[in-house]
């Protein structure tokens, strides 16, 4: 089986927080992208990748402070598309012969400008804006302090805003386009048509599917592995469900499985996860049920941070512990994807201000003396899902919720029991069950419920009660960096409250989280 070679869309990503949407955008039209921080794009690198085009991601610098990122120059020569947004456009302008002025945030006193935004068309069209403009002004999304001042020569403006003259520019000879607001957020309800027109002029032929990617995913693992033995640590989750169902395709039974039952799980979620691989999909996995061990190592312990970095480790030795029993195994197999692998590379000394850092599990593959299988790591999480659904596995593993890895320990606010685990795992399933029978499920991004370090007075019949509270969440986003609570109606959370209360020994107070994130975050913990 051969391995397919795709044209490459390049993203230099000079630190925009919203770089990652350029590349989902771009991904919905079925075209390959790679985003690469600007600082690793040398013209070396670029003549290496060879792109068919490249866009030019937004930034927080300044082009006006010396020092600060630029595109490679050998990048205005090659003959390609280029696509410059927000910052991009600023540096393309300037390296281009332009001018770019500070705004009122950089003491620049010019046109600042943040927010919804409407911009207007030149009589002149173009290709880049087919399907734009069709009502007499397109609302876009702006965020720069700098604006550019004069154009570089060849460059001809299409599209204005009130405070940004040159909102849509274009060296038409050149193919070289530059918009001074952001087309690949929500709030730019056309962009996605610009981002399709750029891809179409540039000549991509939307060959990036799913069906494309599992045949050549399967070719890189048996041309990596060889013979050799792997092993895949599996959650249950969907980046781990897709992970072995794609790796047992390629090499069969060279992949063991083992799947950790910390016993922070959800309710019958161990039997499921080994009922659908072992026996259904005929995958060698193992078993580690290592409830009492971890647990024994929670007993008391109250910290969020300290509780997670117990977890963490009790993981890795037990992982290893039933590695150690696999005769033969080189490689470990790991559900990175792509978003993992952008926010490493920013870590390590790229422009974004740094969310999180990255690791799966952190060292283990040094300490084994194992080389890591990564089959996802080109993906975002929407791809995988469509990826799960060609190798077959059913929707009910493909579309769930996300579950930390910590489990219920997260979701169990201060001092952890079996008691409350074994009521918390109740509640959660009720409230899930509620969720699906309202067809409300594949709306929201996640779901679960927090049983709370605290007990509250209440009334059942004729005696008083004194129980846990528990707190439901659900939560609406689309990559989980930001969320917003569902708008569940009143009648579904009282119905919902009555059938815990009801059916769950142990809770006698259900309340809903209406926090977003930020200011909180998903979980509770």
């Amino acid at each position: 089986m051969d391995i397919i070679e795709h044209d490459r869309l390049l993203i230099i990503d000079f630190g925009s927080q919203v770089t990652q949407l350029i590349a989902r955008r771009l991904r919905e039209q079925n075209v390959y992208c790679e985003i690469h921080p600007y600082q690793n794009v040398t013209d070396d690198v670029l003549a290496q990748i060879a792109p068919k085009a490249v866009i030019l991601s937004g930034g927080p610098d300044s082009v006006t402070r010396e020092g600060s990122p630029r595109a490679p120059e050998s990048l205005w020569t090659m003959g390609i598309p280029v696509l410059g947004i927000c910052y991009g456009q600023q540096t393309m302008m300037q390296q281009l012969g332009g001018e770019v002025h500070g705004g009122k945030n950089t003491g620049g006193g010019g046109t600042a400008e943040f927010g919804r935004a409407y911009v207007t068309p030149t009589e002149d069209r173009i290709d880049l804006l087919a399907g734009w403009f069709l009502e007499k002004k397109e609302q876009v999304w702006m965020s720069h302090g700098d604006h550019v001042a004069k154009l570089a020569p060849g460059f001809e403006v299409y599209g204005t805003s009130p405070n940004a003259p040159y909102a849509i520019t274009a060296d038409l000879e050149r193919n070289f386009y530059a918009v001074q607001f952001h087309p690949e957020v929500h709030h730019t309800p056309n962009g996605s048509t610009l981002y399709e027109n750029f891809v179409r002029l540039a000549g991509f032929s939307g060959d990036w599917t799913m069906a494309g990617y599992k045949d050549d995913a399967i070719a890189r693992i048996r041309e990596q592995v060889g013979d050799k033995q792997v092993i895949c640590g599996l959650s249950g989750g969907v980046d781990s469900s897709v992970t072995a169902a794609l790796l047992h395709e390629a090499i069969g039974d060279q992949l063991t499985c083992v799947f950790v039952d910390h016993g922070l799980l959800r309710l019958d979620e161990g039997a499921d996860v080994v009922a659908m691989f072992r026996d259904n999909m005929n995958l060698k996995v193992i078993h580690a049920d290592e409830a009492d061990l971890f647990l024994g190592e929670l007993e008391g312990q109250s910290d969020p941070e300290t509780k997670r970095k117990i977890i963490g480790k009790l993981f890795i030795d037990v992982f290893q512990k039933y590695a150690n029993e696999i005769e033969g195994a080189e490689f470990l197999a790991q559900g990175t994807l792509y978003p993992d692998v952008i926010e490493s590379v920013s870590f390590s000394g790229g422009p974004s201000v740094t969310i999180k850092s990255h690791h799966n599990v952190g060292g283990l593959p040094e300490k084994m003396g194992l080389k890591l299988v990564e089959p996802l790591r080109e993906l975002f999480k929407d791809e995988v899902r469509v990826l799960g659904h060609e190798l077959g596995l059913p929707a009910s593993f493909i579309g769930r919720h996300p579950f930390p890895g910590p489990g219920l320990a997260i979701r169990c606010p201060g001092e952890i029991t079996r008691e409350k685990l074994d009521i918390l795992r109740e509640a959660d399933a009720v409230y899930i069950d509620q969720i699906r029978k309202h067809g409300l499920y594949d709306e929201i991004w996640q779901a679960f419920v927090a049983i709370l370090p605290v007990r509250t007075v209440g009334v059942m019949g004729d005696g008083r009660t004194y129980d846990f509270a528990c707190a439901l969440r659900a939560v609406t986003s689309v990559d989980g960096m930001t969320a917003d609570y569902y708008p569940f109606t009143h009648e579904f959370l009282g119905e919902t409250a009555t059938r815990i209360i009801n059916e769950v020994p142990g809770i006698n107070r259900v309340t809903y989280d209406i926090t977003s994130k930020p200011p909180g975050t998903i979980e509770w913990e």
